[in-house]
């Protein structure tokens, strides 16, 4: 059985993560630690009981003395770090979280892993998961690999390329049994509405304008959730240590695409009564709005990700056309989830259903 920390775990990703490691691997402990800061929802786990498999704890990797008992009294022998901020947006606006997250509680995890592994590595594993945006931007043509030179253009993608050479340092100076994944875009169910995909399905279910940043013609590689879980498990299992793992979905499109596609999905649901709100007159693109472009914006992202399918036989399962409308079908099928959030009555969650699981503190 291995005891694993999955950190971030409340989170998008993470408890995407964590609900595919408790299907794919019900004997292994899972701990996932989670701060629950805006982006982190407790009610993404709510389907799991703890008990001798499984455990939450409210804290932040920032914490040395939290993490370094979490090791002690856990015996953890793997980590998984998908604790990040993580929106671009807000990094322009308030770097230092991102500068704290990102860099020191990467290097807390680390000491944390040095400290209690470092006579007997063997058999232990710290996968970091990073994003394809520490390489910075592409022209029209032209792929990410795991040998592209860093180049971040934002302070969050700053932040994640600095916690990425930190994992690097750790392998080659003490021989920390590392790996780093690094993803394209996400998408898929409990994804925080701030988002694109998120922020346009529920603004276009409300009838709200949908904010399309410059042209448009911004191009990222779509990864649906489910299909980078997967990776990460098979990274995680059977990726060599000290390497670096790119993970893609082959789904090129431009912002503007996704956003028209979206509407029409909807405008189609709605016209067959699949929808409780009634067909948007003259259809839902006549609420894009073209906004000022974000100072940085990178122009395209696009992932080769022949590594990860070659070494470890992992490839995505989902086109775009069809992670999209599983996606669009969830948002409509969970309304409850991200009204809540979005009115903020979420957060009294954790005050009914949330008691205090510290750990004891060294």
């Amino acid at each position: 059985m291995r005891k694993i920390l999955i950190t971030g775990g409340a989170g998008f990703i993470g408890s995407n993560f964590v609900l595919h490691m408790r299907a794919a691997h019900p004997g292994d402990r899972l701990v996932v630690l989670d701060k629950l800061t805006y982006a982190g929802n407790l009610e993404n786990l709510a389907s799991l009981k703890e008990g001798p498999l499984y455990k939450f704890v409210k804290g932040d990797i920032t914490d040395i003395k939290l993490v370094d008992a979490l090791f002690a009294e856990e015996g953890l022998d793997t980590v998984v770090n998908f604790a990040a901020e993580s929106h671009v947006d807000r990094s322009i606006i308030g770097p230092r979280d991102f500068m704290e997250t990102n860099i020191l509680g990467t290097f807390a995890l680390l000491e944390a892993a040095r400290k209690h592994w470092g006579a007997d590595p063997d058999g232990k594993r710290f996968l970091h998961v990073s994003t394809d945006e520490v390489y910075g931007t592409l022209g029209p043509t032209g792929f990410f690999t795991e040998t592209t030179a860093y180049s971040p253009n934002s302070p969050y993608a700053a932040s994640k390329a600095s916690s990425d050479h930190l994992v690097r340092a750790y392998f080659h100076t003490y021989g920390l049994p590392v790996v780093t994944t690094n993803c394209s875009n996400n998408y898929g169910p409990y994804q925080f509405p701030e988002k694109l995909i998120p922020l346009m399905v529920i603004n276009a279910l409300k009838g709200k304008p949908l904010p399309v940043y410059g042209d448009g013609l911004n191009v990222r590689d779509w990864l649906y959730v489910e299909d980078h879980c997967r990776a990460v498990d098979a990274v995680l299992e059977k990726g060599r240590l000290g390497e670096t793992y790119n993970i893609g979905g082959r789904n090129e499109k431009k912002n503007i695409e996704i956003v028209k596609l979206v509407c029409s999905v909807l405008d189609k649901k709605a016209e067959e009564g699949a929808l409780k709100e009634h067909p948007f007159e003259g259809g839902r693109e006549k609420l894009i709005t073209f906004v000022k472009d974000r100072p940085g914006h990178d122009r395209r992202y696009a992932i080769d990700c022949s590594k990860i399918e070659k070494e470890l036989g992992w490839a995505p399962a989902h086109c775009f056309e069809d992670g999209i409308a599983k996606t669009i079908d969830w948002y409509i099928a969970n309304r409850d989830w991200w009204e809540r959030i979005i009115s903020g009555e979420y957060m009294n969650y954790y005050s009914l259903q949330y008691s205090d699981r510290s750990v004891k503190q060294a």
